[in-house]
């Protein structure tokens, strides 16, 4: 995916000017990497974009940062302004923002930073950024898409090599590290998160992989993801070491049921809470309903977890370029758990499937 461009600092003074938004202040994060292609890493040193409405873009960093900031780019994007050890940052902010009457900080900017440049701004009203940044964030453009599609082929590499593992006597650490490795084997920059969750702990959703050994008998959900281009995946497949524990094949087809329903339901201008009530109402009718436990999805970009999410109550209607997790579960606490998720896309006219590794629940040895 090439880097940002300036439709993107555009875009985002259109957003700005729709909510009355004189100046937009974005620290490190996924939002600064959005508008400016800077993977800044978060400091006690501060760095800050500083976008007004209707002036030109400053980037204000460290000045041990300088080189870091233009070997991303950002320099063709905004001025980068730098500042040393003992100088005030927020002056520098202060400077390039002018005097604004409503500012829009980063969701992930520290409290700390919030506090000092309500200082700086004493007569501002501070509003959260996703007031800008939502809305550019969520729709995918075609690159962002073929980065996600990248990933999503790395991860579904990885889900069909651990198919023919020989997992029973490792622990679940052991081989959280062995699908670790293979993500960056695979073509990921990193290995994002990889859950391991065996027998009892395959309940828990967000199990952590412990010193648990694998033993046969034992249902065994894996939950993993990298990225490419700073592109998230996640995919999450069930597999069986040897023989099911009892009511597993049951408990498995309405699961399966039930992914295939909520991505059936992906269409343009229906509510995201359709596709979780499609999920959901299948696995309730089977008996489970209590046994569901969590959302059936969440938006993923340069985030694992961003908008939109697929859970009841939230309306928003769906739209082309909207990239997400369609991740049912079914829980028995102290037994197993299982879960099957696919990372979709929403098209023009339905619905785009970013990972294809087989669904079924392999038998491991």
């Amino acid at each position: 995916m090439s880097s940002p461009g300036s439709d993107r600092l555009t875009r985002a003074r259109a957003e700005m000017e729709r909510g009355g938004i004189d100046v937009l202040l974005v620290g490190p994060s996924a939002d600064l990497r959005y508008l400016t292609g800077y993977d800044a890493p978060q400091l006690e040193r501060l760095t800050m974009l500083v976008l007004p409405a209707s002036a030109e873009a400053v980037l204000v960093v460290p000045s041990l940062e300088r080189a870091r900031a233009l070997d991303h780019g950002a320099a063709g994007l905004a001025r980068v302004v730098t500042w040393d050890e003992t100088d005030d940052p927020f002056e520098r902010v202060r400077a390039a923002a002018g005097e604004p009457g409503r500012v829009a900080v980063g969701e992930r900017m520290w409290a700390l930073f919030v506090l000092a440049l309500q200082e700086r701004f004493p007569r501002a009203a501070f509003v959260g950024s996703d007031a800008v940044m939502r809305a550019l964030r969520m729709r995918k453009d075609e690159g962002e898409l073929d980065a996600l599609r990248r990933a999503a082929t790395a991860a579904d590499r990885v889900a069909s090599a651990l198919a023919g593992e020989r997992v029973a006597g490792k622990t679940e650490r052991e081989l959280a590290r062995w699908i670790s490795e293979a993500l960056v084997t695979q073509g990921c920059e990193h290995a994002a998160f990889a859950i391991v969750a065996s027998g009892p702990n395959a309940a828990s959703p967000h199990h952590e992989p412990g010193d648990r050994v694998i033993e046969p008998g034992d249902a065994l959900v894996c939950d993993f993801g990298g990225t490419v281009e700073g592109y998230s995946s996640d995919i999450t497949r069930t597999f069986v070491v040897g023989e099911p524990p009892d009511g597993f094949h049951d408990a498995y087809a309405v699961l399966a049921k039930a992914q295939d329903a909520a991505v059936a339901a992906v269409v343009p201008g229906v509510p995201a809470e359709s596709v979780d009530a499609a999920a959901r109402s299948v696995i309730a009718d089977a008996g489970f309903g209590d046994a569901f436990i969590h959302r059936t999805g969440h938006g993923i970009g340069l985030e694992v977890h961003e908008d939109p999410y697929i859970v009841a109550g939230n309306a928003e209607p769906l739209a082309p370029g909207m990239t997400f997790s369609v991740e049912p579960g079914i829980y028995f606490s102290g037994r197993f758990g299982m879960r099957i998720e696919d990372i979709v896309a929403v098209t023009e006219d339905g619905v785009e499937r970013l990972n294809t590794a087989p669904r079924n629940p392999v038998l491991l040895s």
